[in-house]
């Protein structure tokens, strides 16, 4: 039984530099209250400069993934500058989970709804439970998910993307699959092992060549394609410089494995 005492976000980290951070407020939903956006702000930012921490998993605890804001704690408090500090905070947390060095990946069961939903978008990746759902139902509210909009139509169509958030119906795992918004389904039973396994297919890779796509990866969507294709050759100019992609290539001309220990 959770008390008020508990953290509210819990984090571990394994022998490969595996990190994961829960939310914890299972009781809540996992709501991002303001207390969480710090939490996970300051957890965020130690990661970014951990030089061991090679990726990231975001997971919950109890039977939701994340119910976006914290409504009572924003009801409390019906002022403009409020809210506007309060997205303000929640934006720079969402941005931060993009400009890490290592992958994210968002590991959902249950629901994840509004700011929620856009945390799942903003991770690189997502794996869900085949009973998650998803859903940006700020508007059943009257209030239309702006911000979760932003992340929403960076993974889905654009009419896709539109008509859950003039709607704010939900959809299921598998559509949520179908539509770009998750990368894989398991059922409960095979939840965590899903995970592990993209896990395993990422951890093992050069963490220099996987911060420099990343960081390429993003910032290439946002411009026009000439000004794209400079900024990728410029950035495999550099890895390949790097020592680990200069061992890769070789190991591959020797027909061995790399050596990137």
């Amino acid at each position: 039984m959770l008390t008020t005492d508990d953290p509210l976000l819990l984090r571990s980290q394994d022998e490969r530099g595996v990190i994961t951070l829960t939310l914890n407020r299972p009781q809540a939903f996992n709501a991002l209250s303001e207390a969480m956006l710090v939490a996970l702000q300051t957890e965020l930012d130690a990661i970014a400069d951990d030089a061991s921490a090679r990726l990231l998993v975001i997971a919950s605890s109890g039977r939701a993934f994340c119910a976006g804001h914290d409504l009572k704690e924003m009801r409390a408090e019906p002022s403009q500058r409020y809210y506007e500090t309060l997205f303000a905070q929640c934006g720079r947390m969402m941005l931060r989970l993009q400009s890490l060095p290592v992958p994210v990946i968002a590991k959902v069961q249950g629901i994840a709804t509004a700011a929620g939903c856009q945390l799942v978008a903003m991770c690189d990746l997502a794996v869900a439970d085949s009973q998650a759902r998803f859903a940006v139902s700020g508007v059943n509210l009257g209030l239309f998910c702006a911000t979760p909009s932003v992340a929403l139509s960076r993974n889905l169509g654009r009419k896709a993307a539109f008509e859950m958030l003039v709607t704010g119906a939900f959809i299921s795992a598998a559509e949520a699959q179908a539509k770009g918004l998750v990368n894989r389904v398991a059922s409960t039973d095979t939840l965590d092992a899903e995970v592990e396994a993209l896990v395993a297919a990422i951890v093992g890779k050069p963490r220099v060549a996987l911060a420099m796509g990343k960081a390429l990866f993003y910032r290439q969507l946002e411009v026009g394609i000439e000004a794209a294709y400079a900024d990728a050759s410029e950035t495999m100019a550099c890895n390949m410089m790097d020592p680990s992609a200069l061992e890769g290539v070789q190991a591959f001309i020797d027909k061995r494995k790399p050596d990137w220990h």
